[in-house]
């Protein structure tokens, strides 16, 4: 049963309901009848109270529930003198209880694991010995510790493989799902979570414990686990005419042939059970199964909004494209030397979060140019950086924001695909980076997908110039492009989409806005976006736009096999009320065969926790 908590653990009260059905059947073997009906009358009454409880307080929160037919039904057999009835009720009620714990534990199982297994210790080396060292709590590890990991033991934090090391093998399918293990080489990251292989390796830490890739993961789990699923929504909408009718149906029939027993036989077959029990299996398996894909969803609420979704919004770099860009050239303006002006905007770039940024400052450090520290830096989200750098004073960003303080700023021309990082210094122009980053390969079928699957509307809200902007959305499928939007545009032009749901998709911490201003955002988490991570209703962990349709069709499914359970519990529940109402099933075989219905219900739901054979390890 649904509701609050009974004041027994279901366990407790399905022993209790045990230990009283086997007393009584032995007081009955040994001829004390009247005994063996007083025990099962007294216990009975007692769970119809606890169950009355839960009522009176759903109603107290203004829930409507189907928790009277529990109790009616009850009470009803044991007035009419169906003692066994009774009975087989309570056990059928209790034993739901305990039914709905195993399969709660069933579906929540990926989703508490990677909890469970969270590395706690961490073997921390001396970077003068050869293997001399200590364990350590893992929240003790800074970045530049070197770590030793045994064969097979968890990577503890985000981390390189060290220099001179030999490559190896990594199991990444915690982390990313992947099945084949990844061969990484030195220098090359090691996610925390991911098991290392049958050698010992040493890594050095690249970020603490509090910051690393597995432990943000855990902290979205605990999210995701602590918000419930909209089953009070979904299962009320069913519940109360649900109620009103059987009741309708029990009276009609106790009218009709003048004996109460017939009422009584009615309502033992319209126990509640599979209108509470299927709609939370359904969402925690399908929380469950997305987990196990790769996303992590952050409650049943956002599976619900899922399987409607009208408008998809796609941030355009870093999302639809790689966001690994590669600088193509650096132009600059006549008076400007091309070394000065790249190593004050790398300079600049190493206090913006912007994925443009990391590009600029890798091909500084690749021409040997020496970074500067900043007096004063301070960032405008999705549109530059202005930094103190060496005496000058540096701008770093968009058209828009570079000219609103340099004079002279001209836009370079550019190809398609092409952007432009403008640089002012001291207030003049002084050249423009030239970048180009490559469309996922994934992008375009991922909007192809999406349009199978009911969205009606694809919109790429974006900070780049329109040109570059309109050539990436001609490659993806996109004919509604916003350009040159600050995160305040993207949350303006999402609040006024008119097909809704609307779902956001980004990356970094300048779509946290937007992510949390639509009705569902996903966070591409696998770069570490904690930000966006934070504001989004679902995070995917691997670098994969795919998974986008994978969480919406397992938003769909799950919400349908839900409420197809719901309408599988109805119907037959239905069907057998009116064939009881003409007395053809006594109340003590009705409430046998209601409990197969729940038992029918409650497996279907458990069916949201499978990848459908089409669909199973999808991969472009």
């Amino acid at each position: 049963m649904g509701g609050p908590r009974a004041m027994m653990r279901p366990s407790a009260l399905l022993i209790s309901t045990g230990l009283v059905t086997v007393s009584t059947l032995l007081l009955v073997l040994w001829g004390q009848g009247d005994a063996a009906r007083v025990v099962a009358t007294v216990f009975v009454l007692a769970v119809a109270v606890l169950e009355a409880s839960r009522m009176v307080r759903r109603l107290m929160q203004g829930a409507v529930g189907v928790d009277v037919l529990a109790v009616t039904a009850i009470v009803a057999t044991v007035l009419v003198g169906e003692i066994a009835a009774s009975m087989i009720i309570v056990l059928m009620l209790t034993g739901g209880e305990a039914l709905e714990q195993f399969a709660r534990a069933r579906a929540q199982r990926e989703l508490t694991s990677l909890s469970e297994r969270a590395p706690r210790f961490a073997h921390r080396l001396s970077p003068s010995s050869s293997g001399a060292g200590s364990d350590v709590v893992v929240g003790e590890v800074s970045p530049g510790d070197l770590l030793l990991v045994r064969p097979a033991e968890i990577v503890p934090v985000d981390a390189v493989l060290a220099p001179g090391s030999d490559a190896t093998s990594f199991d990444e399918s915690p982390i990313t799902g992947e099945s084949l293990p990844r061969r990484i080489g030195p220098g090359e990251p090691v996610l925390s979570g991911t098991i290392n292989g049958p050698s010992a390796v040493r890594i050095i830490a690249t970020r603490d414990a509090a910051h690393s890739q597995y432990q943000g993961i855990v902290r979205l789990v605990e999210a995701a686990a602590s918000h419930p699923a909209p089953v009070v929504r979904l299962a009320d909408r069913f519940a109360l005419p649900f109620t009103v009718l059987a009741l309708l149906i029990g009276t009609a029939a106790w009218l009709l042939s003048g004996d109460p027993v017939r009422f009584a036989e009615v309502l033992v077959l319209a126990t509640p059970c599979p209108l509470i029990l299927a709609a939370p299996i359904a969402f925690l398996a399908g929380m469950s199964r997305s987990a196990r894909n790769g996303a992590v969803v952050k409650g049943g609420a956002a599976l619900e909004r899922l399987s409607r979704v009208q408008t998809v919004a796609f941030d355009k770099t870093g999302t639809l494209t790689e966001g690994r860009v590669s600088i193509a050239e650096v132009r600059v303006q006549p008076g400007f030397e091309e070394p000065l002006v790249l190593r004050l905007a790398a300079s600049a770039e190493q206090y913006s979060s912007h994925v443009l940024a990391t590009a600029v400052i890798d091909l500084a450090r690749a021409r040997h140019l020496d970074l500067a520290d900043s007096d004063v830096a301070d960032e405008d989200a999705a549109s530059g950086v202005r930094a103190r750098v060496l005496g000058f004073d540096v701008l770093v960003g968009s058209l828009a924001f570079v000219s609103a303080r340099a004079s002279d700023v001209l836009a370079t021309p550019l190809r398609p695909g092409e952007l432009a990082i403008y640089v002012g210094l001291d207030g003049r122009f002084a050249g423009a980076i030239v970048a180009r980053d490559r469309l996922r390969v994934t992008a375009a079928p991922t909007v192809t997908a999406l349009r199978r699957l009911g969205a009606r509307r694809i919109v790429m809200l974006t900070g780049d110039a329109p040109s570059t902007a309109a050539a990436i959305a001609e490659e993806v499928g996109i004919d509604d492009v916003r350009a040159e939007c600050l995160p305040a545009d993207k949350v303006t032009a999402v609040h006024g989409m008119e097909d809704r749901p609307v779902l956001m998709v980004g990356d970094g911490v300048n779509d946290a806005p937007v992510l949390a201003a639509a009705d569902v955002g996903i966070a591409l988490g696998a770069r570490g976006a904690t930000v966006a991570s934070e504001a989004a209703d679902v995070v995917i962990l691997v670098d994969d736009l795919h998974k986008v349709v994978d969480v919406v069709r397992i938003g769909q499914d799950s919400v349908r096999i839900a409420l197809q359970s719901i309408w599988i519990g109805v119907g037959l529940s239905l069907i057998l009320m009116v064939v009881a109402a003409f007395g053809h099933i006594p109340a003590v075989l009705g409430a046998g065969i209601q409990e197969l219905v729940d038992l029918v219900c409650i497996f279907n739901a458990l069916r949201a926790l499978r990848d459908p054979a089409g669909h199973r390890g999808d991969r472009l």
